[in-house]
């Protein structure tokens, strides 16, 4: 068995990589890859009908929920990309998991899910179609799908890079075996695999993702040794969460604080958390309404503390690599992109037995990602376009076999799409640019529907299109002429990232402007449409029953002290 798993490492790797895999690494990943296979041979037998494979029979306990909530975040985009982006902008990329998780994450649990679980629907489409009519649903179901798709080649690319730099692993090898093995369990157990593979692949995660930052404070001498390490190797602020801000120029971002405040807190990540249906799918698996509601609060508490493995990896490799990374476009010979900071630090620390365990954490967080990619993308796909449009009368077992098929062509398509993270400086300036399309317009449009009786049909259709095509001409202006991005992002320092954040801004505004007066100029619905729809007229079930340790409030309330406390330490 050794000598068989050693011919094998030498027939995947060659003289390249930096690391050998050693028996012990090998045998680790071969076991989890046989884990995660079983789970969904297993969990086949649960899905037997639609609602099984694409909503997990709406069974899942709120800390299931919850786990699978974050987990299908944490994939090897966020790993990677963050670990990057650290790098990249310093600790300002701590934001995007502070101020743009807790306030949106507890928001969705207490304000938005008593409307997406009454409502009873699949998906947000399925929650659009209901407020705002078809034609709302399939832009909406149609741009979410092409995302999801994107989003998928980003969680490929990611992977191949770790196998790549890590192991000197043939990077289509690396793409292809990792990729048709979320095919496999995805195809076969449907949601129940993705969710229940997801808390597996939360706990190794955490386990095999530590090790970079315990050995790497040990060896910068603790916070305040990183801090000087820092700042003797780059100029400029990469340590302070708010103090840089007070100027575009003050901070390696470009940003002022009303972007991150607005673009960022306000925008970007109330549209992810609350209408990104990769996320909410998890909590509208829940078992019952006090369960959807406590998912995202329950994922809020971990998500607190998800830096420790994604952000200071990023900060340690700016005060510790003794060579300076350089943007994904300008990789030549000899050199490593930002992207590569994650592997790099793996490639550092990490022996026998420590990388086996490292590489299958970076695999678990590939395929959680992915695997929440594709799920999403087979639900939309099924329910919101072919179902409605294309196939109206098909039995529950024609779309069971539909949403199989659309798992594996999901897979294939996301293939094609992973080389497009190499036009962009880093994996998350990307998938920034994705959200400000897509992301953002429909937050506005799904808020809207939500708060306000008066918006219509068609002020919803126009208002979303007017978004979302605002939002990709505003990136095009600047890639044809650079010097637009001086009254975009408000300043000609801006960097990528803060570009995302105005754009992002700026297309909600869009949206909500058209939405609002179009609405005025056509017909509402009728109150008895609007029921279940709407805040007010709705009928939310009360928590005044329950004792205050069991109330999601009690909880969201919780954790804005973890993140007030966070924020005046790292201000």
């Amino acid at each position: 068995m050794s000598a068989s798993l050693s011919m094998l490492a030498m027939w995947l790797t060659d003289e390249n990589r930096m690391i050998s895999l050693q028996t012990p690494d090998l045998l680790i990943i071969v076991i989890y890859f046989v884990m995660v296979l079983g789970i969904g041979f297993y969990l086949r037998r649960f899905a037997n009908t639609s609602d099984d494979f694409f909503m997990a029979g709406r069974d899942m306990s709120a800390w299931v929920a919850g786990l699978s909530f974050l987990s299908a975040n944490l994939g090897a985009l966020e790993l990677m990309g963050w670990a990057a982006a650290a790098y990249q902008y310093g600790i300002l990329a701590t934001h995007f998991y502070w101020i743009a998780a807790f306030p949106s994450m507890v928001f969705l649990g207490l304000v938005m899910m008593p409307f997406y679980y009454i409502s009873n629907t699949h998906s947000v489409p399925g929650y659009l179609q209901l407020r705002y009519g078809e034609a709302t649903r399939a832009l909406s179901g149609i741009s979410f799908a092409f995302m999801t798709v994107l989003m998928s080649g980003i969680n490929m690319y990611a992977m191949a890079l770790v196998m790549k730099v890590v192991l000197g692993w043939n990077i289509h090898f690396s793409i292809w075996i990792s990729s048709l093995t979320v095919a496999v369990y995805v195809t076969l157990g449907g949601l129940y695999s993705a969710i229940f593979n997801e808390v597996l692949q939360f706990f190794l995660i955490w386990l095999g993702a530590l090790t970079i930052p315990v050995l790497g404070m040990i060896e910068a001498g603790g916070w305040n040794g990183l801090v000087a390490k820092i700042h003797q190797r780059v100029q400029g602020d990469y340590v302070h969460l708010w103090s840089p801000m007070s100027t575009f120029a003050g901070n390696p971002m470009g940003v002022h604080w009303t972007g991150i405040l607005f673009g960022l807190g306000g925008v970007i990540a109330f549209g992810y958390w609350t209408t990104d249906f990769l996320v909410v799918q998890r909590a509208m698996a829940a078992k019952d309404l006090r369960s959807a509601k406590m998912a995202p609060i329950i994922a809020s508490y971990f998500k607190m503390f998800v830096p420790l493995i994604v952000i200071l990896p990023g900060l340690l490799a700016l005060g510790l690599l003794p060579f300076k990374l350089v943007p994904e476009s300008a990789v030549g010979p000899g050199l490593h992109s930002y992207n590569e900071v994650l592997p790099l630090m793996l490639a550092r620390y990490c022996g026998p037995g420590l990388l086996g365990l490292g590489v299958t954490a970076l695999i678990a967080g590939f395929m959680s990602g992915m695997a929440g990619n594709v799920s999403a993308f087979a639900t939309v796909w099924t329910y919101d376009i072919y179902r409605p449009y294309l196939n109206r009368t098909g039995t529950d077992k024609h779309y069971l076999l539909v949403g199989r098929w659309c798992t594996i062509l999901g897979v294939i398509a996301s293939i094609g799409t992973a080389y497009l993270v190499t036009h962009f400086k880093s994996i998350m300036d990307y998938m920034q640019a994705l959200v400000s399309f897509f992301i953002a317009p429909l937050f506005a449009t799904v808020i809207l529907g939500m708060l306000w009786k008066r918006a219509t049909a068609k002020g919803g259709f126009w208002g979303l299109l007017a978004g979302t095509l605002s939002s990709v001409a505003m990136y095009t202006a600047v890639v044809v002429n650079p010097a637009a991005l001086r009254y975009l992002a408000l300043s000609p320092d801006a960097k990528p990232m803060a570009e995302n954040l105005y754009r992002a801004l700026w297309s909600w505004i869009i949206c909500v402007v058209v939405t609002v007066i179009v609405s005025l100029c056509t017909t509402p619905k009728t109150e008895k449409e609007l029921q279940g729809l709407v805040y007010g007229f709705t009928s939310i079930p009360s928590d005044k029953g329950l004792a205050f340790y069991k109330r999601p409030i009690f909880w969201g309330a919780g954790v804005a002290v973890i993140f007030a406390v966070l924020q005046y330490i790292f201000w």
